[in-house]
């Protein structure tokens, strides 16, 4: 299954647009992933200073917007967005391993946040590419990702530079939204 097939997959009965936040650490790959859903050129990608938005597919009654917020001087204002998120796509530098206490810290403060309680957490394992990363097993353990119990989530490994893993974390997206 394509992207644009997993995409063409949401489904909004009431034609509601399907809002997605996307957040994590400064370059963590958020901009390239959205670039890479949206079919753009990554070669000239810049850190996000504020937030990127992106209607990611538009067909009939059915809208994706993807909202990318900056990862590192707009993070005090990430709440900002949480109102009406579908699902949350936090995303992690599996090759930053000297971050991963920041990026707990980071991602149980979202998954504590009561406007994001019942969101689905879609979690990109980014930088795959590199033989130095952390696998999804690992970044499951040092995260403690399996003592959630609470809520919807799953973690994809990907590469955002080699466009791997990211129709399959979407396509997880769509299936828990169903």
């Amino acid at each position: 299954m394509g992207l644009m097939d997993v995409l063409k997959s949401f489904k909004s009965p009431s034609g509601r647009e399907i809002r997605i936040l996307l957040l994590g650490l400064d370059n963590a790959g958020k901009t390239t992933i959205l670039k890479q859903l949206s079919s753009e050129d990554i070669q000239h990608v810049t850190p996000t200073k504020g937030f990127n938005v992106k209607t990611v597919a538009a067909m009939g009654d059915i809208r994706l917007n993807v909202w990318d917020i900056g990862g590192q001087t707009i993070r005090p204002y990430w709440s900002n967005y949480y109102e009406n998120i579908d699902t949350l796509i936090f995303v992690i530098d599996s090759n930053d391993k000297k971050r991963f206490d920041e990026m707990n810290i980071e991602l149980g403060e979202l998954l504590d946040e009561e406007k994001l309680r019942k969101v689905p957490v879609l979690i990109f394992a980014n930088k795959q590419d590199l033989a130095t990363s952390a696998t999804s097993e690992e970044i499951t353990r040092k995260l403690d990702l399996d003592l959630l119990r609470d809520r919807t989530w799953h973690i994809q490994a990907c590469s955002a530079k080699l466009n791997e893993g990211i129709s399959d974390g979407i396509a997880w997206v769509a299936n828990t939204l169903k």
